[in-house]
């Protein structure tokens, strides 16, 4: 029997998986996707996360691959209104490493186990020093059970409306999509206009991440492709939309677990806390959810008690900064809906003195430093 079972082979789970080896702890690591990667949203990697992943040695091998985001512009109309400049932080990092999601997977892995996949895991349940994990291969169990698989496994562990929910009407369109060079190269642009936002993010071998507001419409493939065109030509990438072939769709919401332990199990990433994507914090709270308990499980494991101050520290400070990130997505999204021509002059005169007169405070809330890990 293995000391820890963690459910999902995400990034999440990977990254626990491998910090628990790196720490001496036996684990076992169950998915239920055949294959890794497929469709994420999370490219950002931001300062307290690359800090957190230094030990393991996972940050020196992202950052092989990995395009460095010094510079954020919010832009309107054809003109610069500000500058989020991530390299005037103090930090170990003064940047947002961006990478996909696949590819990061098989940087954070490391020594770690290899999960077996195309498990799906039905059923959860506490069992004394024990918890069983039941699955359609059969049972498994272990002294300690993370669950890391994301939303599609949540209800495995809370009860029917025991998470608090918030529903946005926002929708919104995304693709990567190879570029020429250009200027801006490593440079992350957000364009504000009337009809919505339009966020650009450099990726390597000369890509670009577009993500645009969407007013809805077909959900057919040509159809999103289309409108997403559409949005880039009129927030201003004409020359990049031209180089769009395909699009997704997708819609936000916010969940907020009212904990992450219960004794033996615990709930870590999506599962517990599910955010927009609008300003990538989604990513990095699961990861500093895993490497901040990752030590805590090892001395348990180690010393056969639970260090119950610290863990109950940990689950403190993680809810309070899945908190602090949910609320900068809110704003994230507000700032990007549609307005009215006058609203929106208003909406980038006051975004452009903000910035203007914040200095590193607007950088420091948007790489993360908000979050109790990376204070």
């Amino acid at each position: 029997m293995p000391e820890v079972i963690v459910v999902g082979a995400g990034p999440v789970g990977t990254l626990l998986a491998a910090e628990l080896t790196r720490f001496g702890v036996d684990v076992a690591v169950v998915e239920r996707r055949p294959a890794a990667g497929g469709g994420s949203r999370a490219i950002g990697l931001h300062a307290p996360t690359l800090a957190a992943l230094e030990a393991g040695g996972a940050t020196e091998r992202i950052l092989t691959r990995a395009v460095r985001v010094r510079r954020g512009e919010a832009r309107s109309d054809g003109r610069t209104l500000g500058v989020v400049d991530f390299g005037r932080l103090d930090v170990r990092h003064p940047y947002v490493a961006t990478l996909p999601q696949v590819e990061t997977e098989a940087a954070l892995r490391g020594n770690g186990p290899e999960p077996e996949r195309g498990v799906t895991v039905t059923r959860i349940a506490p069992d004394g020093a024990r918890v069983r994990v039941e699955t359609d291969q059969g049972e498994r169990a272990a002294p300690i059970v993370v669950v890391a698989g994301g939303v599609g496994v949540r209800e495995l562990v809370f009860r029917p409306g025991a998470l608090r929910r918030t529903a946005y009407a926002d929708r919104y369109l995304m693709t990567d999509a190879a570029l020429p060079p250009r200027e801006d190269d490593e440079t992350a642009v957000v364009h504000l206009a009337p009809d919505g936002v339009l966020e650009s993010f450099p990726l390597p071998d000369g890509r670009r991440r577009f993500v645009a507001w969407d007013a809805g419409g077909s959900l057919e493939p040509h159809a999103l492709a289309a409108r997403l065109r559409g949005a880039m030509r009129a927030r201003g990438e004409a020359g990049a939309a031209e180089m769009v072939s395909g699009a997704t769709g997708f819609g936000v919401r916010r969940v907020l677990a009212p904990a992450m332990r219960r004794d033996r199990l615990f709930v870590i990433g999506d599962a517990a806390h599910e955010i927009s994507p609008i300003g990538g914090q989604g990513l990095n709270l699961g990861l500093l959810d895993a490497a901040t308990l990752a030590p805590l499980l090892a001395a348990w494991t180690r010393l056969g008690s639970a260090p119950e101050p610290d863990l109950a520290e940990w689950e403190r400070d993680r809810l309070r900064s899945a908190r602090a990130a949910g609320r900068l997505a809110a704003v994230n999204m507000s700032l990007g809906r549609p307005v009215s021509r006058r609203t929106h002059a208003m909406r980038s005169r006051v975004l452009g003195s903000v910035l203007a007169a914040t200095g590193s405070l607007v950088p420091h809330a948007y790489a993360m430093g908000l979050d109790a890990a990376g204070r």
